[in-house]
C-alpha cells in the first residue's frame, strides 16, 4: 500500500518508546512513510486502522499483549514483521548493521528501493557520537610527531555508505601523536560537509579539515577532500585544485583520489577502504600494489554496506581486514615496525 506520494505505507507497534523512535527514523530514511507509530494500546484504541502496507512489530514481552496479534489479523491483510531486534545506539557500527539487517526485511516485503546515502545519518552520529576507549598510548620508544611537520607517509581513507561511522571509530583508537597524515575520501553531498567535519572532529586526536590549495599534508592532518572538483599534488608535495569534476559518477571518485595520491607519494601512500556501496576503489588498488603501497578493508559484519571494501578485497590486492578498531591497532603496529627498520638502518650506516 502506498501513500499520495507514492511511497510504501508502513506502520510501527512496540511497546518500546526508543525502538518505536529507531524504527521511525530508519524505515523514513529509506524512504518509506509512516502511517502509525505507537504502542499497542493506543493502536487498538482508536477508531480507524491504519491503513499500512506492511507491519512492524516488536514487543518487549509479548505475553503483556495477548490480543494484539488477533486484533493485526481482523483488520489487515498486509504482512506483519515482529520479533524484530532491539535497536543498538544510533550511530554505533552495531546500529548500521542493526539496519542493514532491517532493510533486507523490508525488501523481502516490499521490493527493493533506494537506499540511503551517507549524510543521511551524519546529524544522529553527531548526537551520538562518543569518545572509544579503545585508544591506546603511543609506544613509549616513539617520540610523537613535531606538531606542523611534514607528513611522509600518508592513508588515504576511502568510505560511502556507513562510513563516517567506522572512520570516527578508527579514529578515535588512534593514540596521538603518530607520524602520519590521513587523506579522507568519503562519497557524501557537498552540502554536508560541514556536519562531517563536526561529526568526525569530535573528541578525536586527528581533526578534520578542508583541503586547500598549495597545503602539504601534516602529520596528523586528516584532510576531506572535496567533492565538487577534482584535487591532485603537484610534484612539490602541495595540494591543487583542477577545474574539472571528479570522473565517475560518485564525488569524489576514490579511484582518482587514491591515484594522484600515489602519484605524488608512491610507496609511501597507502589505502583503506571502509564502509560504502559500489565498488569505487578497484581499478586502483592493483596499481597502488604495484607501487608497493598496503591496502586494508573492513570486515565486513563491522560495515553498514560492504560492497566497496569486498570489492577491493576480491581484486586479491588487501593484505588486512579487520573492523576500525583492528584496524587502528595494525596501523599503529606498522608504524612500529618502519620506524624499527628505519632506526637500525640508521644505526648500520654510523
Amino acid at each position: 500500500m502506498a501513500g499520495p506520494n507514492g511511497r510504501a505505507r508502513v506502520g510501527i507497534v512496540s511497546d518500546i518508546a526508543l525502538q518505536r523512535h529507531r524504527l521511525q527514523t530508519a524505515t523514513a530514511r529509506f524512504g518509506l512513510e509512516v502511517c502509525f507509530s505507537g504502542d499497542p494500546e493506543r493502536l487498538q484504541g482508536q477508531s480507524g486502522f491504519p491503513d499500512a502496507g506492511l507491519w512492524l512489530v516488536t514487543l518487549e514481552d509479548e505475553a503483556d499483549h495477548p490480543t494484539l496479534f488477533d486484533y493485526l489479523l481482523e483488520n489487515t491483510e498486509a504482512p506483519v514483521l515482529f520479533g524484530l531486534d532491539q535497536a543498538p545506539a544510533s550511530g554505533s557500527t552495531d546500529y548500521f548493521r542493526w539496519e542493514r539487517r532491517l532493510l533486507s526485511k523490508l525488501e523481502q516485503e516490499l521490493g527493493e528501493f533506494p537506499q540511503p546515502g551517507p549524510e543521511d545519518s551524519l546529524e544522529e552520529l553527531a548526537q551520538h557520537s562518543s569518545r572509544s576507549e579503545g585508544a591506546a598510548g603511543l609506544p613509549q620508544w616513539l617520540k610523537p610527531a613535531v606538531p606542523g611537520s611534514v607528513a611522509e607517509d600518508v592513508w588515504v581513507l576511502c568510505a560511502s555508505l556507513g562510513g563516517p561511522a567506522a572512520v570516527k571509530a578508527f579514529l578515535d583508537n588512534l593514540p596521538p601523536g603518530l607520524p602520519v597524515g590521513f587523506i579522507y575520501a568519503q562519497h557524501i553531498d557537498g552540502h554536508f560537509t560541514e556536519v562531517l567535519t563536526r561529526v568526525l572532529g569530535r573528541h578525536a586526536h586527528y581533526k578534520l579539515r578542508h583541503a586547500e590549495e598549495n597545503y602539504r599534508v601534516k602529520n596528523g592532518d586528516v584532510v576531506l577532500i572535496p567533492v565538487e572538483h577534482e584535487w591532485k599534488f603537484e610534484n612539490t608535495g602541495v595540494l591543487t585544485k583542477l577545474d574539472t569534476p571528479w570522473p565517475g559518477p560518485y564525488g569524489p571518485s576514490i579511484d582518482q583520489v587514491l591515484l594522484n595520491t600515489a602519484d605524488h607519494y608512491g610507496a609511501h601512500c597507502h589505502a583503506i577502504l571502509f564502509s560504502g556501496m559500489g565498488n569505487d576503489g578497484t581499478t586502483a588498488a592493483p596499481l597502488l600494489k604495484a607501487y608497493g603501497s598496503q591496502i586494508w578493508v573492513q570486515e565486513s559484519s563491522s560495515c553498514g554496506n560492504s560492497s566497496m571494501p569486498d570489492s577491493v578485497a576480491a581484486t586479491g590486492c588487501s593484505s588486512f581486514c579487520g573492523t576500525p578498531e583492528q584496524l587502528a591497532q595494525e596501523l599503529v603496529k606498522t608504524i612500529e615496525k618502519s620506524c624499527l627498520l628505519k632506526g637500525r638502518q640508521k644505526r648500520d650506516t654510523v
